[in-house]
């Protein structure tokens, strides 16, 4: 067996007469520039040895190619570059055959697509998912899979970036057949039985047929779910394009765009959001900190938040053990969770094995000794200071001197209800936002007293949930609600100084939130933080500005959209700007004597974003917040930042 090195990552074998080339760049094997160099190089050898009858190529691990290297963005070029590697694995004279031991992701998949025939593992997946980071594919995806699946098929991966397992890969086109063992063996079968024939280059197929209607259909629903991001309007061109002009012409298309949006402010804003995510679990002092193990959850409170973190907690193997104040509200709690997880089974987003399994790992009491036996015990109770006082001194009765205590509080300081237990070290803050078991954020708080391990520990039990764990000091509201809180008293100076609510919802819309902040408040209510208001009022700065127009829309009932009316009225639950609204406004100003403004869209925007920053970096000089990027991912994972714009603080940075 006759072994060559082709680059420091790439490495083939000449087995039965076939070149097994295998990629070995960890930790994902992206396309580098040395495997770049290095598949070159293999096409070479093969090329230039007559008894090679073809290519088997695969990888190590558990990734067959996991993309392009990202971190080569924005530096020069290194040749080869992927394109033209692609184009001669495509037209290499011998058989190519991808044996995909795992993931072919972006680059990977193109790749992919050029060889000759593909083999998969069931447990592979493979995925166009450039668009997520603002981009389409650069090296022929949008070019070859349409030819390959179709126009529609091929424009749904493309323009959501979805990961498609091994089975649909297959029924569809993508890979041509599944194997459960040995596949390198079995690729280089077929690698053999391909030999001399006429091989089918995927380049070279047909343009897809256009059902028109059809494809304008899914673009117009692609577009409108884009919310003005480049990126999935140009996948809907170019493949479009695919299926009118030759291959050349479209790579060629295709190659110009992804470069004008590698280097468009949208890419580089996700990019950054990448990136950002993957330096947000680190804590530079935790380093050689071991978690405590947590098996056994406990919830206190089981409320829409406790039972969402239930859900949350079942869903990665927790045993859960649920306490409420009486037996009766313990067994309401239990239906809620079982409940959103029959919902999940009637979606097909759950099987009915796991399900049951779930179900099995879930008890629920009244008594604060049946927590006896949990490692963690995270609270969700009503956020007053005196009642979860109350809980933590009753669980510190119970529960063994190493298990964890944590609370769910927004705006409580988690130091003064750790002051009130017996082992402060084991206090620490879990965030959660609402629905827990939806939303993927979780601000981890470490207190003054938190253990490093239990620090570790909240970490640790984040990533098992598939939280997205930022953690942050200790201060009114953490990062999220402070920014937020900022952000929102911006916005009521605005409406003070000139702007109306529809005005200000309409610039946050158009810049990508999901919706603007004046029907967030109608769709979640204005009381509850209406009777928040009144409980400050007594300690609240004279000196500070205050507007007092929110006090008066809940003085007149008007508490949102179930009232049929908020910030604006709901006439048959349709949202529209209300006269009753303005002239409310128009009154409040008048008694300050203030003169009304005109504002822009853009000025609007300046003003609200502008406020988030500057929160932002006070959060910074307190050492609340320990990175930027940490401060965009809460904006953005909490609170409707749109991603294509990266945060506030990336927002707010030097072009």
């Amino acid at each position: 067996m006759t072994r060559i090195s082709f680059s420091d990552t790439v490495k083939g074998e000449e087995r039965d007469g076939i070149l097994v080339v295998t990629i070995d760049n960890p930790p994902v094997n992206a396309t580098s520039a040395s495997v770049r160099a290095g598949l070159m190089a293999a096409l070479a050898h093969s090329r230039d040895h007559v008894h090679l009858a073809g290519i088997v190529l695969t990888s190590t691990g558990t990734t067959f190619i996991g993309g392009a290297d990202i971190r080569e963005f924005g530096l020069p070029p290194v040749e080869p570059i992927l394109p033209f590697v692609i184009e001669m694995i495509e037209a290499h004279e011998k058989p190519v055959v991808a044996a995909l031991n795992g993931a072919a992701l972006g680059g990977g998949l193109e790749v992919a697509l050029a060889c000759h025939a593909r083999l998969a593992l069931s447990s592979a997946i493979v995925a166009l998912p450039e668009v997520k980071l603002g981009l389409v594919p650069g090296a022929g995806g949008t070019q070859r899979l349409p030819r390959l699946i179709g126009a529609l098929g091929a424009l749904e991966m493309i323009a959501s970036g979805r990961t498609v397992k091994a089975g649909e890969a297959k029924y569809c086109g993508i890979i041509d057949d599944i194997v459960d063992h040995d596949l390198p063996a079995q690729a280089i079968a077929l690698a053999r039985t391909l030999a001399g024939q006429t091989l089918r280059r995927t380049g070279d197929l047909a343009p897809p047929a256009l059902n028109v209607s059809a494809f304008e259909e899914a673009a117009t629903k692609i577009t409108a779910r884009a919310r003005g991001q480049k990126a999935p309007a140009e996948a809907v061109r170019l493949v479009r394009l695919a299926c009118e002009a030759p291959l050349a012409e479209g790579l060629a298309a295709e190659r110009q765009t992804f470069l004008s949006l590698r280097d468009g402010m949208e890419s580089k804003a996700l990019r950054h959001v990448f990136f950002a995510e993957r330096e947000a679990g680190k804590v530079a002092d935790l380093a050689e900190i071991a978690p405590r193990p947590v098996e056994t959850l406990g919830i206190a409170g089981l409320g829409l938040m406790g039972c969402g973190i239930a859900v949350a907690a079942l869903g990665a193997g927790y045993a859960v053990i649920g306490l409420d104040q009486t037996a009766e509200a313990a067994t309401t709690g239990r239906e809620r969770i079982l409940g959103i997880i029959e919902k999940s089974v009637a979606s097909g987003r759950l099987s009915r094995e796991a399900a049951d399994a779930q179900a099995s790992r879930l008890s629920v009491t009244a008594v604060d000794a049946d927590l006896a036996d949990a490692d963690l015990v995270v609270e969700a109770v009503f956020d007053d200071l005196n009642v979860k006082i109350d809980l933590f001194r009753r669980l510190d009765a119970v529960l063994r001197p190493e298990a964890i205590l944590a609370t769910n509080t927004s705006y409580l300081n988690p130091d003064e209800i750790a002051a009130a237990t017996a082992i402060p070290q084991r206090v620490l803050g879990l965030h959660f936002f609402s629905p827990a078991h939806i939303m993927r954020l979780l601000e981890v708080v470490r207190c003054a007293k938190t253990a490093p391990d239990v620090l570790a520990t909240g970490l640790a039990f984040a990533k098992r949930l598939k939280k997205l764990a930022v953690v942050t000091g200790v201060t009114e509201g953490f990062i999220g609600n402070r920014i937020f809180s900022a952000y929102r008293r911006e916005a009521e100076f605005l409406i003070e100084d000139g702007a109306l609510p529809h005005e200000i919802d309409a610039a946050l819309e158009n810049f990508g939130f999901p919706m603007g902040l004046f029907a967030v408040y109608d769709m979640a209510g204005l009381e509850i933080a209406w009777a928040r208001r009144k409980r400050q009022a007594a300690t609240r700065d004279p000196a500070d500005r205050y507007v007092p127009i929110a006090d008066r829309l809940c003085e007149l009932g008007r508490f949102g959209q179930k009232a049929g009316r908020g910030w604006y009225a709901y006439p048959d639950g349709k949202r529209q700007v209300d006269p009753q609204v303005t002239a409310l406004i128009e009154a409040c100003r008048a008694e300050k004597g203030i003169t009304p403004q005109t504002f822009s869209g853009e000025e609007i925007l300046n003003r609200l974003l502008s406020a988030m920053a500057a929160e932002g970096r006070a959060l910074l000089a307190e050492g609340i917040a320990a990175r930027e990027s940490d401060i965009d991912l809460v904006m953005i994972n909490g609170y409707g930042f749109p991603a294509h714009k990266g945060g506030p603080m990336f927002w707010a940075a030097p072009a």
